[in-house]
Formats: C-alpha cells, sequence, structure tokens
C-alpha cells in the first residue's frame, strides 16, 4: 500500500507529547539523547516536563517536534511502512526531508535548531505577528492586504477559505479590521512571537542560507511536496536552496494537497503530535483519507 506521510509544524506541540515513546521504545531515549547532547540543553525535560511557555519558544520548539516525527518515522519504518510522498507544514517539512532520506538525524537537528535560533532572533527584532483570515478566499485577502500600509503578506495558505497573513504587527492589526469589513467571517490574532513566512524574515534567511552551505542534502527516496512550489521534487540540492525561500515565502499546503491528490495516494498518515493536518485534509475535501500517528500505540495501530 502506498502512503503519503504529512508532518505538522510548529503549533501542534504539548508538553508530554511522544511520552509512551519513552516506554515502549529505546529509540526513544537515544534520540532524545543525541539531540540533548548536540543541542546543549536537556530536550527531553523541556518536552515531557515542560513548562509549557519553555516548550512554545520557538527554538525549543522546532528540534522538539523533529525529534518526535523523526523516532515515528523510524518505529514505523521497522514495521515495514515507508512513504511514497511526503510533504511538512513548515517546520514540518525537515520532518518530511527526514522521512524522505534527505537527511539524516544529526543533520536534521542542528537545522531545525538553527533555523529556529535564527527566527526567534528575528522575530524579536521585528515587532511583527500573524492572524488567521477564516471565511475568506485567497485572492480577497491578496487583494485587501495590498490597499495595506506597511508589510503584511499571506503566510500559510492552509485551506480555501482559511489563510494565515504576516507581517508588522501594525499592519496585520489593520489587515484583520479591513478583512473583516471585506466579508471575513473571523480576523484572529495569533500567539506567535514573530511574523514569519514573510520578508521580516530577511535578516533569518540570509543567515541561515550561509548555513546551509555547510550541510550536503541527499536525493530523496521519493518525492517531497515542496511548500514554496506546492510541486514534487526529489533533487538534493533543490530540496535545500527551497528552505532558504521557505522562511520568506507562503506556506502553499492547499496548493500542495492538490498536487497529492493528482497522485494514486488514497492514504496519509500524518507523522507527529495532533490532528492539524487531518483536520486541513477534511477541509480540502478530497478522498485521501488520514491516520493520526502520535505515539507508540498508533505506530502499533497501523502496523497491525
Amino acid at each position: 500500500m502506498n502512503f503519503a506521510f504529512l508532518f505538522p509544524g510548529q503549533g501542534s506541540q504539548r508538553v508530554g507529547m511522544g511520552a509512551d515513546l519513552f516506554a515502549a521504545t529505546e529509540l526513544a531515549d537515544s534520540r532524545f539523547s543525541q539531540a540533548s547532547e548536540i543541542l546543549g540543553v536537556d530536550l527531553k525535560k523541556i518536552v515531557l516536563e515542560g513548562p509549557e511557555e519553555e516548550l512554545k519558544r520557538t527554538e525549543y520548539t522546532q528540534p522538539a517536534l523533529f525529534t518526535v516525527e523523526s523516532i515515528i518515522v523510524d518505529l514505523l519504518a521497522e514495521k515495514g511502512i515507508t512513504p511514497s510522498v511526503t510533504m511538512g507544514h513548515s517546520l514540518g517539512e525537515y520532518g518530511a526531508l527526514y522521512g524522505a532520506g534527505v537527511i539524516d538525524f544529526a543533520t536534521g537537528i542542528k537545522l531545525v535548531a538553527k533555523r529556529g535560533a535564527l527566527m526567534a532572533e528575528a522575530g524579536a527584532a521585528s515587532n511583527g505577528g500573524m492572524a488567521a483570515i477564516i471565511g475568506l478566499e485567497k485572492s480577497k485577502i491578496s487583494e485587501v492586504l495590498k490597499t495595506i500600509n506597511g508589510v503584511v503578506v499571506p503566510a500559510n495558505e492552509n485551506l480555501p477559505e482559511q489563510t494565515v497573513i504576516s507581517g508588522e504587527k501594525s499592519a496585520v492589526e489593520a489587515a484583520c479590521e479591513k478583512l473583516k469589513e471585506a466579508g471575513a467571517k473571523r480576523a484572529i490574532m495569533l500567539p506567535v512571537s514573530g511574523a514569519f513566512h514573510s520578508p521580516l524574515m530577511k535578516s533569518a534567511a540570509e543567515e541561515f542560507g550561509k548555513y546551509l552551505e555547510t550541510v550536503t542534502f541527499q536525493n530523496a527516496k521519493c518525492p517531497v511536496i515542496t511548500n514554496v512550489t506546492a510541486a514534487s521534487e526529489t533533487d538534493g540540492a533543490k530540496l535545500k536552496s527551497l528552505l532558504v525561500e521557505q522562511l520568506l515565502s507562503p506556506v502553499r499546503w492547499v496548493d500542495s494537497l492538490v498536487s497529492l491528490a493528482s497522485t494514486d495516494i488514497t492514504t496519509a498518515i500524518e507523522v507527529g503530535p495532533g490532528t492539524v493536518l487531518k483536520g486541513f485534509m477534511r477541509g480540502f475535501g478530497k478522498d485521501i483519507s488520514t491516520i493520526c500517528c502520535g505515539d507508540a500505540t498508533s505506530v502499533s495501530a497501523i502496523a497491525e
């Protein structure tokens, strides 16, 4: 059976995620020990004990999610379950690259740690913000954003009528008011530390690009549908270059789901905590069933 592996991003984390992985497998303990050694911080303690505010810090959230996702990928592989295509939402793209064999764990944890630190730094300097716009199509949102003074752009195109916008906080707040006037059902400011996937991440993208020059990517063992292009890619060098663009560009999740729907895949596995991507798939409305796999119990259930 052919599976798509979908990897959630920042926002899906929770204190205690993957707790049963430690009880059920030796892999979880060794993987978190490796991550902690590389990062110089007790990542296992942050994940299992929190506090939540600590786990929500971008520089910890990203390595924590990537580590949990990598463990589940390997546990599924032990059961003979591997992806025919992968795709990840923002940070989740690193899980997708791991699942497709483009990067190993040590490389991936260093990348997401660097990415998280640079994003946190850029976020603190920019006074940026993000907001979820619900009930208005993308084209209408783009039209309204052009009338706003300041930097504000589409950041996450999650569903046909659910888009996250990002930019200067004052511009995002002004956009929320105008978008509600234009017919949006809701415009909700998000509790984030920066304007991710916007031009305000330019400094982070430049520094991250320099860091990526020191890293080698392998060609993918299966297609990866990328956030930037919403198309399948297997070339390692191309996948690497797109990670820089991803920091500045919108997550084209709707278009990515269109690309996935054009394949022969009928079942997707959401690899990681939560059910966000399953919800997006349901809202997308295509005939692809999604199974959530965020712990050892679900790994065993899928294998059976």
